[in-house]
């Protein structure tokens, strides 16, 4: 069978084309060109060179496709719009569905592919139901579920992912012993398309906007206790980088754009039992019926450990998460992901405004 793999030009990637290749698999090459600086300087996601040369070590097919447009219109577009109304993206989920796995998909439809492949840390699973999910890779410490809800059932059924049984030193072994030359290359940790200094010097280079000027930072009440730089530079929870000196930890509460505001509080007050959540997509189960309670283990960013919680159907855009207990500095625009008891995703949302 024919499968399309998605080359980033890191280790990850270059393993899960080795293995399908060892078992089998006719696999074919395809890195996505999703982001340029203006340097020329590609994102850290589109390694081409890197991608290229483990295609030509593994002697299979290599295909470049150029995804400018689209990472614009469903990426960075959208990134620059949630920071300058004080909210805070989840860019990688976004590419995930729209990006990598449409465009990855459509190629493999023109080609007669059978399936799509990356390197992601999760596993693909079929639930009881006989719907399609994915569950909690066997490192746990790399697990990329939380970035992967919003793929639809058509996406899953197609897709491999050979990693998901393996953790990244066996990877790295793996790599090293088929002589792939990016065993070694390091892993990227920030956005892809953030190459030099922060997220608010992107915008401010990447936006036709005026940036959100500086304002005031207030307390709970209203009081004025200072002046912020502009509401870019700010997410809920933050605590560094303030500049307050009010004689206890002071934390970001809330950022109100339409004021250009900065709510500061102290660690008590960015703790919350109850979120909402918008843009619902569903894996495990189909949906949530009104008035159905379910229970579930709720993540409300990449690293944070999963809560138990209660979901309920406010209405039909929308969410409601219950926490047993309050959970820290949820912000808004981040993604909570809802797991089961098998670590498997039940779906996710977008956080709404809360305060």
């Amino acid at each position: 069978m024919r499968v399309v793999v998605g080359l980033s030009g890191g280790v990850d990637s270059a393993a899960a084309a080795y293995l399908l290749k060892k078992q089998g698999y006719q696999v074919i090459g395809v890195t996505l060109r999703t982001w340029e600086a203006g340097s020329g300087a590609y994102s850290r996601c589109c390694d081409i060179s890197d991608a290229r040369a483990v295609a030509m070590q593994l002697e299979i097919p290599f295909y470049n496709i150029n995804c400018l447009p689209e990472f614009r219109e469903h990426v960075t577009e959208p990134f620059i719009d949630a920071y300058m109304n004080g909210l805070t993206p989840n860019p990688c989920v976004a590419c995930n569905r729209h990006i990598k796995w449409e465009r990855l998909l459509r190629f493999a439809d023109e080609i007669n592919a059978e399936y799509v492949a990356t390197g992601h840390y999760a596993r693909i699973v079929q639930a009881e139901n006989g719907r399609y999910t994915v569950k909690q890779s066997a490192a746990a410490a790399k697990d990329q579920t939380y970035m992967l809800y919003q793929l639809t059932q058509e996406q899953l059924a197609r897709t491999l992912m050979p990693l998901s049984e393996l953790t990244k030193d066996e990877v790295r072994k793996i790599a090293a012993d088929a002589g792939l030359a990016v065993a070694g290359k390091h892993d990227s940790q920030e956005i892809c398309f953030v190459l030099e200094g922060g997220y608010a010097e992107y915008i401010e280079a990447h936006s036709d906007k005026a940036m959100p000027p500086p304002g005031d930072f207030v307390d709970e009440n209203g009081r004025v206790l200072g002046k912020h730089k502009g509401i870019v530079n700010y997410t809920v929870g933050q605590r560094k980088g303030l500049g307050l000196a009010l004689g206890y930890p002071a934390y970001v509460n809330k950022i109100d754009a339409a004021a250009n505001t900065v709510v500061i509080g102290d660690l008590d007050s960015v703790f919350e039992s109850r979120i909402l959540c918008r843009d619902v997509c569903f894996m495990a189960i189909e949906d949530i019926k009104q008035g159905e309670k379910v229970r579930a283990f709720v993540k409300i960013r990449y690293h944070h450990a999963a809560e138990p919680a209660i979901l309920e159907r406010v209405d039909n855009n929308t969410i409601s998460v219950t926490f047993d207990e309050p959970v820290k500095a949820p912000a808004p625009g981040q993604s909570a992901v809802f797991y089961d008891s098998e670590n498997r995703v039940i779906g996710g949302g977008i956080i709404q405004q809360i305060k």
